[in-house]
């Protein structure tokens, strides 16, 4: 009986290739850039399966930058060979920039055994670049029509395609006319490969919009911004997996849910010519598009992340892989980088998750998902107060001017040791910023205390000795301001 083996690969190099400046066309060349390494660890280990004849069930995982299939120990070589063609091509098309490495091993022990000897090999390879060729290995020579492949064939025409394709002539390229093995890229399909791939329509409709039409789209404040998630702790979750069968279920549950869920969300009528998915992986994702269309699809996306863990997890103990956060970065302009928000946005959200976990950081803030709902509540009764009791917008920013001065004059340390300010130098500065934004004559004056009475109480809690203001209430300030602008 022949022996099984695990091949293990990886894509190294992510960031460092996306944010590789380009010459033109740089929103698109980053777009086609993120398509092509999304694409690279589903069609990869799926072409080489088909390439050397074996069954289709013996792909283990894929997506998200990695891949696990199953060999007969005598197609080992044949394998080395198909990848090592593979990550030549690769390191062309990226400048050197991405690195595909692999390991493998025998089936032989449990799980634990085999991930952790495919680790030590990864581990191996990661830390000598050169082993094989010593330093007679060949330099990487750059493909100078790479900036094209990426623009062209899949920054536009991808989000049509039908299906992707791979042929041994461009080992490392996802093809989207032909090619030798071909797969759908519809989701109703069995084998198709699981790609979000949903693009706001330009005005139109014959390619995706930009940045600036997206941002025109917005109410309010006219400007844009990426939204990325990550679940917390997967990797340990992955790591507890006790055989192969429980490490595949739970790399496909999560790899379905994000793209499944993603494009669905993004072909609602509130979502679908604001959003534009960027990407969506094994345990993260990250999509663009106007402002405030990206902060009810983050409250959407936690909401069904939630019922998806309470519905497939219920039986795996512990909170790791159980909770998502999300980070929003704003464009400075409506003319910025795609690639520059997106890497403020990834800094944005190692900040939140190296703070907490289960959060959102918006505006400025890092709130849990429970203030994050109190939020847009109170942003709801700012807004409120300027359509229905007439209190002009001005009284936002006034309002964000006290958590401001607070800042400025209190220091983390003296508002702790203080529990706060005096509560009533508070009340009586809100109520005054109120009572000079609303016209005079104003009807419905009982409301309208009432209203104020509440609002304060949501900005600075309801203590009369002491009182802080609410990171929930800046943040709601925040999205008031900009709702109004």
């Amino acid at each position: 009986m022949s022996v099984q083996v695990f091949l293990q690969g990886k894509i190294l190099g992510i960031d460092e290739f996306l944010f590789a400046p380009a010459e033109r066309d740089h929103d698109q060349v980053f777009t086609g850039r993120s398509h092509w390494i999304s694409l690279l660890s589903e069609v990869l280990p799926r072409a080489l399966l088909a390439e050397l004849g074996l069954a289709k069930i013996l792909l283990g995982s894929s997506g998200g930058g990695q891949f696990l299939v199953v060999l007969p120990e005598e197609s080992r070589a044949a394998a080395e060979a198909f990848l090592e063609a593979a990550a030549r091509e690769i390191a062309a098309l990226s400048d050197g920039l991405l690195r595909l490495l692999w390991s493998a091993t025998e089936n032989l022990g449990d799980w634990s055994d085999v991930r952790r000897r495919l680790g030590e090999a990864m581990n191996h390879r990661r830390g000598t670049p050169l082993e094989k060729g010593g330093f007679n290995a060949e330099p990487v020579t750059a493909n100078p029509e790479a900036q094209d492949y990426f623009a062209g064939q899949l920054g536009m025409k991808l989000r049509d395609a039908e299906s992707a394709g791979w042929s041994p002539e461009t080992p490392g390229r996802i093809l989207t006319t032909s090619g030798k093995h071909v797969w759908s890229l519809a989701g109703s399909q069995p084998d198709a490969l699981p790609f979000a791939r949903h693009a706001a329509p330009s005005d139109d409709g014959r390619e995706p919009a930009s940045t600036s039409t997206l941002a025109a789209r917005a109410t309010g404040l006219h400007t844009w911004g990426v939204l990325r998630g990550d679940v917390d702790n997967f990797g340990i979750r992955i790591r507890r997996a006790q055989t192969i069968e429980e490490h595949i279920q739970l790399s496909v549950m999560y790899k379905q849910f994000f793209a499944g869920e993603l494009e669905v969300l993004c072909s609602m009528p509130e979502f679908w010519r604001k959003v534009t998915v960027i990407y969506s992986a094994g345990d993260d994702f990250a999509v663009y598009g106007a402002w405030d269309a990206l902060i009810g699809l983050a409250r959407e996306i936690e909401r069904l992340f939630h019922r998806f863990t309470e519905t497939n997890l219920k039986d795996f103990a512990g909170p790791e892989g159980k909770t998502i956060s999300m980070a929003l970065a704003l464009a400075p302009a409506v003319d910025a980088s795609l690639g520059a928000v997106f890497e403020e946005a990834g800094e944005r959200l190692e900040a939140a998750k190296s703070a907490d976990k289960d959060c959102i950081w918006l505006l400025g803030r890092t709130l849990e998902w429970k203030q994050f709902a109190e939020a847009a509540d109170l942003k709801e009764s700012l807004m409120r107060m300027i359509a229905e009791f007439g209190c002009s917008p001005q009284y936002l920013r006034d309002l964000c001017g006290i958590y401001r001065e607070t800042q400025s004059k209190m220091s983390r340390r003296q508002a702790r040791r203080m529990g706060g300010e005096r509560p009533w130098r508070y009340h009586r500065r809100i109520r005054r910023i109120l009572g000079a934004a609303r016209p005079e004559g104003a009807s419905e004056r009982g409301d309208f205390q009432k209203a104020r009475s509440g609002l304060i109480a949501d900005l600075i809690g309801r203590s009369a000795v002491t009182v802080k203001l609410r990171p929930a209430g800046r943040v709601a300030l925040e999205w008031a301001r900009l709702s109004a602008e």
